[in-house]
C-alpha cells in the first residue's frame, strides 16, 4: 500500500496535489483553489475523488472548494480552529488527529506560523507531507498571523519525520527562495546543488516541487534555524530580500 503524489498546478504559481492509494484507489485532492483545471485533471486520473483536504483558509488554497465539493459530492476536511473562516468542514480535524485514504491513513499535524490554523497532512505510506504553506522547498511561509515561536515548533514537527519524505509543497517558489538562501548561507555545499538542480528543472518546464526532507534539512536556512531567534533572523531578511 503507498499513497501516491501528483502536482496539479494552478493559479499563477499554485499547486493543489492529488492523492492516490494504490491498494483501493482512493482519492483526494489538496487545497482546490482553481476548481477548472483540478476537475479536469481528476477526470483524467478516473474521476474519482474521495475527500477535500484542505491546509488553510487562503483563498490561493481554497477558493474552487464548494465547486469541486458539488461536482464529486465528497467531504470536506479542515482544521476545527479554522472552521469559521474556511469553507463548509464535513470533517473538522485537529493535531492528533487521523483522516483516512482508502486503507491509507493521514495524520493531522498543527503547523501555525504562516496562519493560525494551518495544518499539514502526512501519510507514512508514500512517506507524503502535504505542508502547505509552512513548509516550502527551501523556505518556509512568511509569518502573516503566527509568530517566528510557532513557526520554529512547526518546523520542528515537520523536521523529525522520514528523511525520504516527498514534501508536497503549496508553491513553486524554489528559485527565488535559493538565491534568497544562498544569500544568508553561501557556502552550503548542499543549497547550492539544490540551487542548480531547481534551475535546470525549471529551464527545462519542470516542477522542482516535490522535494525530499532530507535535502530540505541539509539546505533550507529556515529548518537549519538552530533555536526561534536565529529563525526571527532569517524571516526578517527574507521579507526584506
Amino acid at each position: 500500500m503507498t499513497i501516491s503524489a501528483t502536482a496539479v498546478p494552478i493559479l499563477k504559481d499554485n499547486y493543489a496535489w492529488l492523492l492516490k492509494d494504490s491498494e483501493t484507489g482512493a482519492t483526494a485532492i489538496v487545497d482546490p483553489a482553481d476548481a477548472k483545471p483540478i476537475i479536469a485533471a481528476i477526470e483524467a486520473a478516473g474521476g474519482r475523488l474521495d475527500m477535500i483536504l484542505l491546509t488553510h483558509h487562503h483563498a490561493d488554497h481554497t477558493a474552487g472548494t464548494d465547486e469541486v465539493r458539488a461536482h464529486f459530492k465528497c467531504p470536506v476536511v479542515g482544521a476545527a480552529a479554522d472552521a469559521h473562516r474556511l469553507p463548509k468542514l464535513d470533517i473538522a480535524v485537529k493535531e492528533g488527529d487521523t483522516v483516512a485514504l482508502g486503507n491509507a491513513m493521514g495524520q493531522v499535524i498543527d503547523t501555525p506560523g504562516h496562519t493560525r490554523g494551518q495544518i499539514n497532512f502526512f501519510f507514512p505510506e508514500g512517506p507524503v507531507l502535504l505542508s502547505g504553506d509552512t513548509l516550502f522547498s527551501l523556505g518556509c511561509g512568511r509569518l502573516i498571523e503566527g509568530t517566528a515561536g510557532e513557526m520554529f515548533d512547526s518546523l520542528g514537527k515537520l523536521a523529525v519525520l522520514p528523511p525520504n519524505t516527498l514534501v508536497c509543497c503549496g508553491h513553486e517558489y524554489t528559485e527565488s527562495n535559493a538565491r534568497f538562501a544562498l544569500s544568508v548561507d553561501p557556502d552550503n555545499a548542499a543549497l547550492k546543488a539544490r540551487s542548480a538542480e531547481a534551475a535546470a528543472q525549471r529551464a527545462a518546464g519542470k516542477s522542482t516541487i516535490p522535494s525530499v526532507l532530507s535535502d530540505e534539512l541539509a539546505a533550507n536556512p529556515f529548518l537549519r534555524a538552530k533555536d526561534v531567534a536565529a529563525l526571527a533572523d532569517v524571516r526578517g531578511k527574507k521579507d526584506r530580500f
